[in-house]
């Protein structure tokens, strides 16, 4: 599958299929990629979704095309992104809860202040601040900026990707909107 094709699923297929993709980021400082290991859907219909009501300032990037970058600061502190999922202007995205490191993870120890590999991207907070993730970079898309999308070598199996509940959330919290790789260690939580 290429991106095209990636981006044009929707957004719980697109969570799905994320999986085994390479989120990558060129900056000033170095490169940074990761595999992604977990996802969770935000759709509009959702009420845990930001968009569940209206488009506002603060989500229009939900709005944007497929593959714009949506990123927002929770408990007025951490910041993570998202991916948006769907036609234009229908409000939902595929949130990267985490990454297993494979470039540049000298560059994300200093920026984690941890010398756990294990650590360092095993949660969505975590991996912004380790890949050096900004509020500049909303509205990105990984079509056509520096954080971009690098597909597998090989897609991951349906039996090979756990479905569950998503995590830090108390609307919608019953939803099987949550996606990993199964035995995987850098996983968030299981």
């Amino acid at each position: 599958m290429n991106l095209d094709e990636l981006l044009a699923l929707d957004t719980l297929r697109l969570s799905k299929a994320l999986l085994g993709w390479t989120l990558r980021l060129d900056s000033d400082e170095g490169r940074y990629e990761g595999i992604i290991v977990e996802t969770e859907a935000y759709l509009q219909g959702d009420p845990a979704c930001h968009a569940y009501k209206t488009k506002t300032n603060r989500n229009a990037a939900m709005f944007g095309k497929p593959g714009t970058i949506y990123v927002y600061q929770i408990y007025g502190m951490h910041y993570c992104f998202n991916i948006s999922g769907n036609d234009e202007e229908i409000g939902e995205a595929v949130l990267i809860r985490a990454l297993e490191p494979t470039v540049g993870i000298e560059l994300m120890k200093m920026r984690r202040q941890t010398d756990s590999i294990k650590n360092l991207c095993s949660g969505p907070a975590k991996l912004v601040q380790a890949f050096g993730i900004r509020m500049d970079m909303n509205f990105w898309n990984v079509k056509t900026n520096a954080l971009s999308l690098i597909p597998p070598y090989h897609s991951i199996a349906e039996n090979d990707i756990f479905t569950t509940t998503r995590i830090g959330i108390t609307q919608g919290a019953d939803l099987p909107y949550r996606f990993y790789i199964k035995g995987n260690k850098f996983i968030s939580k299981k």
